[in-house]
C-alpha cells in the first residue's frame, strides 16, 4: 500500500514537472516573465508611455530687453514680468489657451496668460523690458528680431 502511494505520488510529480519543463518560456504553460520579454515588449512600451506623459517643468527664465524667445513646437510659455511682443510667421501666431485666441506678429502678450507654440517655425516672444518668463519645452534665447 506504501509502494503505491509512493509511486503514485512520483508520478503525479514527474507529470506535472514535465508539463512546465517543456513549456514555451513565456507562453500560456509558463507564465514566467522571461528577459526577453522585458527587453523587447515590456521596456519599450513603458519608456513610450513615460515620454508621452512626462513633460518637462515650467522653468523660469530671465530675458533681456531686445531678446528673443524662439520656441519649438509644443513649447509653452507664460509671462510673468515685464512686457513682450508675439513673433509669428506667415503659417500664423501663437495659440493663448487662457483667453482662447491666436495672438498675432507684434501683439502684446499679456501677463499670466498661457501661450502654446504649435510649429517648430520661429515662433516666439521679444522682450521689450527686461522679462521674466515661465517655459516648459525647448527654447532659445536669440538677439532681438
Amino acid at each position: 500500500m506504501k509502494k503505491r502511494l509512493v509511486l503514485l505520488l512520483v508520478l503525479g510529480f514527474v507529470f506535472v514537472s514535465t508539463k512546465y519543463l517543456f513549456a514555451t518560456p513565456g507562453g500560456e504553460d509558463d507564465p514566467v516573465i522571461t528577459l526577453s520579454y522585458i527587453e523587447q515588449i515590456l521596456m519599450p512600451s513603458i519608456t513610450k508611455q513615460i515620454e508621452q506623459s512626462s513633460a518637462t517643468i515650467f522653468e523660469v527664465v530671465e530675458v533681456a530687453a531686445g531678446k528673443s524667445v524662439i520656441c519649438e513646437a509644443g513649447a509653452e510659455i507664460i509671462l510673468r514680468k515685464g512686457a513682450a511682443s508675439v513673433i509669428a510667421t506667415q503659417k500664423g501666431g501663437i495659440a493663448n489657451v487662457t483667453s482662447g485666441v491666436d495672438l498675432q506678429n507684434g501683439a502684446n502678450v499679456p501677463a499670466n496668460s498661457l501661450l502654446i507654440v504649435p510649429l517648430s517655425d520661429g515662433r516666439g516672444i521679444t522682450a521689450a523690458d527686461d522679462v521674466i518668463v515661465m517655459i516648459k519645452g525647448k527654447y532659445g534665447i536669440t538677439e532681438g528680431l
